[in-house]
């Protein structure tokens, strides 16, 4: 499974990979001012792609009914690249990629 996200994106101190995946994730979106919406995509194999919106912040756009843990992990995954953070991989078949 892919998770499409763009190049890191470094405009505050990063923040360390402890606090990505300890905080509550909707903390974490309102403090990197990330908007996450449901994709149009419903394929099992697409689990989400993080795209930078004009204004700065960013988009993460998720499979609609995926699981809460899917989409909690690769939420995470995909803030941790986007800030430059170096985060532990994500579990088999997962995996990110910059398109």
């Amino acid at each position: 499974m892919t998770v499409t996200v763009s190049a890191p994106l470094r405009q505050l101190p990063a923040p360390s990979a402890d606090y990505l995946l300890d905080a509550p994730l909707p903390q974490l979106l309102a403090e990197f001012d990330v908007l996450l919406v449901d994709s149009r995509i419903t394929d099992a194999g697409f689990a989400g792609g993080a795209i930078r919106r004009r204004d700065g912040g960013l988009l993460f756009s998720m499979r609609p009914g995926q699981p809460a843990w899917e989409r909690d992990a690769v939420a995470r995954a995909m803030l941790g690249r986007e800030l430059g953070v170096p985060m532990p991989p994500l579990p088999a078949p997962y995996q990110l990629a910059e398109v």
